[in-house]
């Protein structure tokens, strides 16, 4: 579904990819690790044709990525951002249905109404959420509006941008597990960035780590723990002395 190969992006003098290959089958759930400053964010921006790549290839569902993005290849994702960026002004119903309100996806009003209390309904949010305002919820309520809002227009692909952060573990549980179903439900591809390895463990169906510019190691997730890569193993414990703490 989603194929990468050499793809390079630098910042000034800062080489953030420097020859990326990747490829995500269609209904895989891929979690993407690696520390902090390592280009996952960029990764993801470029797919999304939010960043011009400085040179490689992007193929989605066999089709050239383009920068800027056409609005035929957005309609294809739904976004789950790391800090809800839901909408202050916005009910959370029309925050939900925001791409069903304009634009290529537009859907009579009452309609998208409805599409956005059903969303709401699949992540565990009852009815009289609709008309409340992003600062009436809780963190975990508001992470589950994101949600309900990336799958809003059923996409066929998913991005999830460090989907726990700022929950404590009871709720960071209970949003890995409505991912896991949401993906398998949707039968969507999913790709994930996380620091959090109880994410990485309950989502991923395969692990792919980012570290220098390149992806150093990439499999299944039941072979995370057994591979013998350094870098894998290092991060995956949370070790303080290994080969990414020297190159650092």
């Amino acid at each position: 579904m989603i194929r990468i190969e050499g793809l390079h992006k630098t910042f000034g003098s800062n080489a953030v990819l420097q020859g990326v290959d990747l490829s995500v089958a269609r209904g895989e759930s891929l979690v993407i690790i690696g520390g902090s400053g390592t280009g996952k964010s960029v990764l993801l921006k470029c797919i999304l044709g939010l960043v011009r790549p400085d040179r490689g290839r992007i193929t989605v569902d066999g089709q050239p990525a383009t920068v800027p993005a056409s609005e035929a290849m957005l309609a294809q994702f739904g976004m789950l951002f790391q800090g809800g960026a839901l909408f202050d002004s916005l009910p959370v119903w029309q925050n939900v249905a925001f791409r069903l309100l304009r634009g290529h996806l537009k859907r009579p009003r009452d309609e998208a109404r409805a599409i956005a209390i059903e969303k709401l309904r699949r992540v565990g949010l009852g009815p009289n959420v609709a008309d409340l305002f992003p600062a009436e919820l809780s963190g975990g309520m508001q992470k589950r509006v994101g949600l309900a809002r990336a799958i809003a227009a059923e996409p066929q692909i998913i991005f999830f941008d460090e989907p726990t952060t700022g929950l404590d573990p009871i709720m960071a549980g209970v949003i890995n597990d409505l991912i896991r179903e949401i993906v398998v439900e949707m039968g969507a591809t999913a790709m994930t960035i996380t620091h959090d390895m109880s994410s990485v463990r309950a989502i991923a169906d395969s692990v792919a780590m980012l570290h220098g510019g390149v992806i150093r190691w990439t499999g299944p997730i039941d072979e995370m723990d057994s591979t013998p890569d350094p870098y894998v193993q290092q991060f995956i414990h949370g070790r303080a002395e290994g080969p990414i703490a020297a190159i650092r």
